[in-house]
């Protein structure tokens, strides 16, 4: 039971930095950015073509995930997404999901449909022995980076003049204009940040989640389900979301694994019926 809440725990914790980013675009930007897999996916593919056919060290890899899928998002933001910010929410969904079947389509034409391995160091390889309990080495090592992440993403958002900036840019944008806040760079760092750590969790993920090129289509879902029952009102919401929902997954599949992914999806639908804002967000 240890071992399989302590393997919840660090998928929980994947699930929330791969999440974050779309938390970030949704609750802050009030963006619905249904192509966020992809991003992760761009950071994924990135450390395993610099791990597996160039040889740079893994742990070298992840800041180059970050700065790639990053650079994207920045791209993309400035010559695509700042076109959508106006219009309808199901306009955004529209362009965002063609933005995935693009990247999904591109990715199988330059890389093959077949699923990536990814090669990882010695040292994070294996077991270890705790109190008679059998510790995952790169499970261990997921939940001290992705804790480190949302405690410096939390305090980004609530303690910082960025932050202040940002959430003052999503209140009244004319108004945030007037007083000399730039909200153009504003949102495009945002949606920056926000890309880049979709890949960084890609690249994180990628031994664990498995990497192909429906990866951003496999786990929307789960990216969705993760900020709905969280809420967006804060980063401690979709934390919280991604533990009880990665320590859920874990244990039902494994206690009933005919049951498959039922589970997280029941604890989603328990949760909108009871708590429609999300679990962990206040009520308006």
């Amino acid at each position: 039971m240890i071992t399989l809440l302590f393997d919840g725990l660090a998928y929980g914790m994947l699930l929330f930095i791969l999440s974050c980013g779309l938390a970030v675009t949704l609750g802050l930007m009030n963006f619905i950015n249904l192509a966020h897999g992809a991003f992760a996916m761009a950071g994924g593919y990135a450390t395993v073509i610099l791990t597996n056919r160039l040889g740079m060290p893994f742990l070298l890899t992840l800041p180059v995930a970050f700065v790639i899928a990053a650079a994207v998002g920045w791209v993309l933001e400035r010559t695509l997404y700042i076109r959508m910010y106006e219009k309808s929410p199901l306009d955004q969904v529209l362009f965002s999901i063609g933005l995935v079947f693009m990247a999904v389509s591109g990715v199988d034409y330059l890389m093959g449909s077949q699923q990536q391995i990814l090669h990882l160091p010695d040292f994070l390889r294996g077991r270890v022995e705790v109190f008679g309990v059998g510790i995952g080495i790169y499970r261990t090592f997921l939940i001290v980076v992705c804790g480190v992440l949302a405690l410096a993403l939390q305090l980004a958002v609530t303690r910082t003049r960025f932050g202040s900036r940002l959430r003052a840019a999503v209140d009244d944008r004319r108004v945030a204009r007037g007083v000399g806040i730039p909200v153009k760079t504003v949102f495009a760092v945002t949606f920056a940040v926000g890309s880049g750590l979709a890949g960084l969790g890609g690249a994180l993920g990628a031994e664990i989640l498995g990497l192909d090129p429906s990866f951003p289509l496999k786990f929307m879902v789960y990216f969705l389900i993760v900020v709905s029952v969280g809420g967006t009102s804060s980063m401690a919401g979709p934390l919280y979301a991604s533990i009880l929902l990665g320590v859920a997954d874990v244990l039902g599949k494994y206690y009933v694994p005919e049951l498959g992914g039922f589970v997280i999806y029941a604890v989603l639908v328990v949760v909108l019926v009871v708590r429609p804002q999300g679990l962990f967000a206040r009520a308006s």
